[in-house]
């Protein structure tokens, strides 16, 4: 299917092909822990179908209804999960089908559209390791790793998140400044790696 290169405008401009990268990045990560969603409420459909609509704007259809209306359902989903790990695992899903419609405004909330799935997963491990921190800088560390270099430039366009009380904000934002840790490397820099190629300065 031909992709859509319209272009939504803000404080900046954020591309179709953009958001795809970063619906793609959320994905993933809401794909990773969708399990533990089912295994606890497995008569409810509505985080897979929010992962459903997300592929479908990722593999090139235009963003539409359908991925407003998943993420809300999954969030209500979420909202009644009957534990920790299923209320995040159902609220990184409605994330990534609201990917989509990530707003071109600089302000620092955006970030938890880009990364608050990633967060929510280094939680879900911690809780299931008995709250071993370890586990969480583990999966931290993975998140890095899947970040694209269109992916951190969408981010440093944002200013950076701000911390929070609870853990999944602090997970954020940890790996928040990480990520923009690497879009500042000098290019040659020893300790980048290939995915640092071609990522700008992020001045946020």
């Amino acid at each position: 299917m031909a992709q859509s290169t319209h272009t939504v405008s803000g404080d900046f401009d954020l591309t179709m092909d953009e958001l795809r990268v970063v619906a793609r990045y959320v994905v993933r990560h809401a794909e990773d822990v969708l399990s533990v969603f089912e295994q606890a409420v497995p008569d409810d459909p509505r985080p897979r179908a929010a992962i459903d609509a997300a592929w479908t704007f990722i593999n090139g259809a235009d963003r539409t209804k359908l991925q407003r209306a998943t993420s809300f359902d999954a969030h209500r989903a979420a909202r009644s999960a009957p534990s920790e790990a299923a209320r995040l695992a159902a609220r990184s899903a409605g994330d990534a089908a609201s990917a989509a419609y990530l707003h071109p405004i600089a302000q620092a909330g955006q970030v938890g559209h880009i990364l608050r799935a990633c967060a929510s997963v280094a939680r879900i491990g911690e809780v299931e390791a008995g709250g071993d921190p370890a586990v969480g800088d583990a999966l931290l560390e993975r998140s890095r790793q899947r970040a694209t270099p269109v992916l951190i430039d969408v981010l440093c366009r944002y200013p950076p998140a701000t911390g929070g009380s609870s853990r999944v904000a602090r997970l954020m934002s940890t790996l928040d400044h990480s990520l923009r840790q690497a879009a500042d490397r000098p290019p040659g820099h020893t300790a980048a790696s290939g995915a640092d190629v071609g990522r700008r300065e992020c001045t946020s």
